[in-house]
């Protein structure tokens, strides 16, 4: 037979105080207004009889649920997974439990999940599935939703958010291979319906502009998902497309980057003797592809934090002006990367094979 839970009564009762005083001390925002010693001895009882909170009934006098939805686009990408641990900590630390869904990097899918969470009264949503312009976040700011983007922003909308400098990322990819004398630079880019993937093609030809350097648009692919598929597909149009040849590849994240390495291999081209790769992301596990991978590191469990210190503070306070934080990125080299060298001339640029 089940046993029948603890009430604040039985706790007050067993501590020699008003049950308003242990409301107060199981309340850990209003546990200040009692003294130390009174707190310390509601806690132990509360602890000795087992008692815990029903959070259906704390829900109805505070008319929260104390959960928070945060949505991913693809929970098999090893990107999120240190995201949504950060988030989740931070979270629970303040008393939240989180609901994880994956969208499968469908929009159907993520419109049906965010008013599934909505109807199960969340009180708060972090979205790492926004595109640069998107009816879902369109609609949970119409309906006064807290929301926090992370790793992603929307435009023409004010949304928190939660990011890194992309222009600065891509930006560091490039200058390493021009230090090491590439000039004939490609680019595998992503969905230019998402600000990762927009902005760092945007930051690629911004940085090429920067440096004097003429953008080629021939040996440039924004794919079509971060993906190892779509970067695959990408470089092998690049490798059609293109009559110049190229000797370094900057991809936008690390998946895009492994679908590089398995075009460049079945064209017979070795990374990074024949062409040099930077990945972004700095996703767990990079350091054992063949070669480890050079990559843009993005501080991924810090972003999981600051999205969940920011939903709080908009849980708190809704009217709050919206804002966006920007993480800074950073180079981590790895082995697909080399100077050109003094024999460029007898090395195999992607496009120009001995046979050709």
């Amino acid at each position: 037979m089940r046993k029948a839970q603890v009430t604040i009564k039985e706790v007050a009762v067993k501590a020699r105080v008003h049950a308003s005083t242990v409301s107060r001390v199981l309340n850990a925002e209003t546990r200040g207004m009692v003294s130390k010693s009174v707190a310390d001895r509601v806690l132990a009882v509360a602890q000795k009889l087992g008692y815990s909170v029903n959070p259906l009934a704390a829900g109805l006098r505070t008319r929260r649920s104390r959960t928070v939805g945060i949505l991913i686009p693809d929970l098999t990408n090893p990107v999120f997974p240190p995201i949504v641990r950060g988030a989740e900590q931070t979270l629970a630390s303040a008393g939240y439990v989180v609901v994880l869904a994956d969208s499968n990097n469908d929009i159907h899918n993520a419109r049906n999940i965010v008013n599934n969470l909505i109807a199960r009264q969340v009180d708060g949503l972090i979205l790492a599935t926004a595109h640069r312009e998107d009816p879902i976040v369109e609609e949970c700011l119409s309906r006064g939703v807290p929301l926090v983007l992370v790793n992603r922003t929307v435009e023409k909308m004010p949304v928190a958010a939660v990011t890194t400098d992309d222009n600065l990322g891509i930006r560091l990819a490039l200058e390493h291979l021009l230090e090491l004398g590439h000039r004939r630079i490609a680019f595998v880019g992503g969905p230019q319906t998402t600000s990762t993937g927009y902005v760092r093609y945007r930051a690629f030809l911004n940085a090429l502009k920067a440096r004097g350097l003429k953008a080629d648009k021939s040996m440039m692919v924004n794919a079509s998902a971060f993906s190892e598929a779509a970067g695959s597909e990408a470089l092998s149009k690049i490798i059609a497309s293109s009559d110049v040849g190229f000797t370094a590849v900057v991809a936008a994240n690390d998946l895009l980057a492994l679908g590089c390495f398995d075009v460049l291999l079945a064209n017979g081209l070795r990374c990074p003797i024949d062409v040099s790769v930077t990945g972004y992301n700095h996703m767990p596990f990079v350091d054992r592809f063949t070669p480890p991978l050079t990559t843009v590191h993005i501080p991924h469990q810090q972003l999981g934090i600051k999205s969940a210190e920011l939903l709080l503070e908009r849980i708190e306070n809704p009217d709050a002006p919206a804002r966006t934080i920007y993480l800074q990125p950073r180079l981590i080299l790895g082995g697909s990367t080399r100077a050109i060298g003094a024999n460029e001339s007898t090395q195999r640029a992607a496009g120009r094979s001995p046979t050709r």
